[in-house]
């Protein structure tokens, strides 16, 4: 029996949507610009989808952009903002916490002249609303920050952060990084004042290589990408249409009943927690409580270990964990999330990161348990005879 604990980098597509997904590349297959009637079934199942999605967050259908992927809207909010709102300003905003999809554009920009602040996070991964009004300035036209940190599952207040943000300037755009909140958190655009938003499929049970992106009407971001003039001259290329009705068929089955999920995916995480804490010595939670932050994403120190060693020897034993962020796991880069929080360089470097999904068990969870059981204590002495 394998255990997958690494939902966070990915899940399991969920079967509804698979088979969707085949249904409409084997009978809709036409391409959705084409003027045929094939053309414009194909069409019509991108306009549905993007209705089933946009009533998920409480945006309007011609708001909803399918893309690639959680990155690409990611380098969109922040390139497309940095195009088109040049004039206004070059101070933007983020945290020292973001995915690389967003800090590494950040990068980019300050290279290329653009103002940076990077706001610091306290020991539990929160900015502090009064620093980040204080922030915020008068030539800053935007800040992105992620809404659910991808390696300890801290959940920023993103109501307060859009009131903060908007308070001080009202032309500053707000984007959030929703690829680990959407389709386990309940999210609200306008309540959250955010003028655009970032979601991936496959990080909540739809097929990889397709996403969407919230962009509120009006906003003066540009394109990113030219070409065939698709969605209305704002993503060129043929659209995925059999992606973006397989993300809307998990999108809209992951928020029935969510709240009962979140319940049991939670139970999942605290069996592992309070086993680990409990049972096996120097352990310690990376991030806020494990009932504050998101269910489906647990972060565990192991003292005197190195987390690449332990995912192997996990892996060995068929469970299936990370030591972070997919995008860094195999360049051995020492994460910047959990040196932000203020660790040390050999706790960062025995962290291990759980992830969840709803088809996860407690049994899973105990195997687990008893994997880790075994093979901490056994690296552990390997560690000290060195």
């Amino acid at each position: 029996m394998k255990v997958y604990f690494d939902n966070a980098a990915s899940t399991k597509i969920l079967p509804e949507a698979a088979q969707k997904m085949v249904e409409v590349m084997t009978d809709y297959y036409a391409n959705p610009g084409a003027s045929s009637v094939m053309g414009m079934e194909a069409d019509n199942i991108l306009k549905s989808s993007a209705k089933t999605i946009s009533k998920l967050i409480n945006a309007d259908e011609k708001e909803i952009y399918f893309t690639s992927g959680g990155t690409e809207g990611d380098n969109w909010a922040i390139f497309g903002t940095a195009k088109g709102l040049k004039r206004r300003g070059k101070h933007i905003i983020t945290t020292v916490i973001e995915h690389p999809a967003v800090s590494m554009p950040f990068k980019v920009l300050e290279e290329e002249g653009y103002e940076v602040t990077f706001l610091p996070v306290d020991e539990k991964g929160y900015i502090n609303i009064e620093e980040l009004k204080n922030a915020v300035r008068e030539d800053t036209i935007l800040v992105s920050i992620i809404l659910i940190n991808n390696e300890i599952g801290t959940i920023q207040n993103a109501e307060e952060i859009g009131k903060a943000i908007k308070e001080k300037n009202i032309n500053t755009l707000f984007h959030i990084d929703a690829v680990q909140a959407f389709g386990k958190y309940r999210i609200d655009v306008k309540k959250f004042k955010c003028d655009m938003l970032s979601v991936s499929a496959h990080k909540f049970n739809g097929p990889k290589g397709v996403g969407f992106f919230y962009m509120k009407k009006g906003v003066n971001v540009k394109p990113v990408l030219y070409g065939g003039g698709q969605q209305n001259n704002m993503r060129p290329g043929t659209e995925n249409a059999a992606g973006a009705a397989a993300m809307a068929v998990a999108a809209e089955e992951s928020y029935k009943n969510l709240e009962e999920t979140n319940k049991y995916v939670f139970e999942i995480k605290k069996r592992i927690a309070n086993r680990v804490l409990n049972e096996i010595e120097d352990t310690f939670i990376n991030g806020d409580t494990i009932e504050k932050s998101s269910p489906y994403v647990l972060n565990i120190g192991f003292k005197n270990l190195r987390s690449e060693v332990l995912l192997h020897a996990l892996e060995e034993k068929n469970v299936v964990v990370s030591a972070g962020s997919a995008c860094n796991s195999r360049k051995k880069v020492q994460s910047s999330v959990l040196g932000a929080l203020g660790l040390e360089d050999d706790d960062i470097q025995g962290s291990i990161r759980f992830s969840f999904s709803r088809f996860n068990t407690l049994e899973e969870a105990d195997i687990c348990v008893e994997a880790l059981k075994e093979t901490v204590p056994f690296l552990r002495r390997f560690n000290r005879k060195r």
